[in-house]
């Protein structure tokens, strides 16, 4: 059993720090990795297309942390992921054509199956055939397809991650996500700290964030929040979110509940009413992009928990769309200077006095791949 534990915001200091964002450890502290240069950790399951976008017959070139990966849709509907290269002359196989359950290159014509096998060369003949090219362990759920990009072997005991109330019933669902410049580790911070919604003060208007308590697992980190408006009238974004009229003053505290839990590599956000109904249940991940892990991209499900009156929530749902990519915009926006101040200034100089934004920062440290230590700025 995890006990909750109230938020504590005061700060340490250490005589002789050289600068308020500078961490000199002692000598028998052991450096920490600069978490903007941790890689994510590929022994787990990423999401790295959208069922739309992989056609049947076709091939869909996508990249994991600089590594590319075709994903092919075969004729009968199934899809598979290889290395996107071609044995032979290395060229992109998702430049080549689908035949029947394989793939041909498209220079000579050599053709893999699901394996990565290669299991004709048309000039050849089948007795003679080389060595193939890699693939990936590779399952379609609820319109994302997802690559297990690590050691193959510990796919099959590595569950795929729970998706929310995606196929619930009960609920609306929306599929989004955009690419973002900036390492993973900031699209967690950026959503597990609310006191950050200042910066959506436009659509979301005076509303403060109150942190209830955080608990940390194996693996896990995770924060409650209540929020109360301060004053004025109630913002179209607070309606869309809590789906109801709040009053100014004392007694205008939210009962419901946001938890936002970071179980690595993925993310999610409920918010639950005082009677403990699931109003709202966001799942997301950020897969990074490039080999320097600088861009990822974003897949969410945000699922909305339909009213007692058929056909309100699906009136709205514009609406709805409208103000969470405002939302998102001004987020990508805040993460990508973040991450545009870490490169110019070539280390991580946060100095976070947050409590849960540190056990999450610790949490991706030791969860992601391993890499050389670095002396860094915390």
């Amino acid at each position: 059993m995890h006990v909750v534990t109230p938020l504590d915001t005061s700060v340490t200091e250490r005589p002789g720090e050289p600068h308020p964002g500078i961490h000199a450890p002692f000598a028998s502290e052991a450096p920490l990795r600069d978490l903007r240069r941790v890689p994510i950790h590929p022994d787990n399951w990423y999401p790295l297309a959208w069922s739309h976008e992989v056609k049947r017959g076709k091939t869909h070139g996508v990249k994991f942390a600089g590594e590319p990966i075709v994903l092919v849709r075969t004729e009968s509907g199934s899809v598979f992921a290889l290395e996107d290269r071609c044995a032979h002359r290395q060229v992109p196989l998702h430049q080549g054509v689908v035949d029947g359950e394989s793939i041909r290159c498209c220079y000579h014509g050599w053709t893999y199956d699901c394996s990565g096998k290669c299991i004709d060369v048309p000039y050849l003949g089948k007795e003679r055939l080389p060595n193939g090219v890699r693939s990936y362990p590779c399952k379609e759920v609820e319109g994302l397809i997802f690559v297990f990009p690590g050691s193959a072997v510990l796919a099959d005991e590595t569950p795929l991650p729970q998706l929310g109330s995606v196929a619930d019933k009960a609920y609306k669902t929306r599929r989004f996500g955009r690419e973002v410049a900036c390492h993973y580790s900031f699209m967690h911070e950026n959503l597990m700290d609310m006191n950050h919604q200042f910066l959506h003060r436009r659509q979301m208007g005076q509303m403060k964030a109150r942190s209830l308590g955080r608990r940390r697992g194996d693996g896990w980190v995770e924060v409650d929040y209540t929020f109360a408006r301060e004053q004025g009238q109630q913002p179209i974004g607070e309606a869309l979110v809590f789906g109801q009229s709040r009053k100014t003053g004392e007694d205008n505290n939210h009962k419901d509940v946001m938890t936002i839990r970071t179980a690595y590599p993925y993310q999610t956000l409920k918010i639950r009413t005082s009677d403990d109904t699931l109003v709202m249940d966001l799942w997301i991940v950020y897969v990074p992009l490039d080999a320097e892990q600088r861009t990822n991209r974003t897949f969410g499900l945000l699922s909305i928990r339909k009213p007692k009156i058929p056909g309100i929530l699906d009136l709205a749902w514009p609406l709805l769309v409208w103000f969470t990519e405002r939302i998102f915009k001004e987020d990508r926006e805040i993460v990508e200077m973040e991450q545009q101040a870490h490169d110019k200034q070539g280390a991580d100089w946060n100095h976070e006095v947050f409590p849960v934004i540190n056990e999450l920062r610790a949490l991706l440290r030791d969860s992601g791949a391993e890499e050389e230590t670095e002396l860094v700025r915390v």
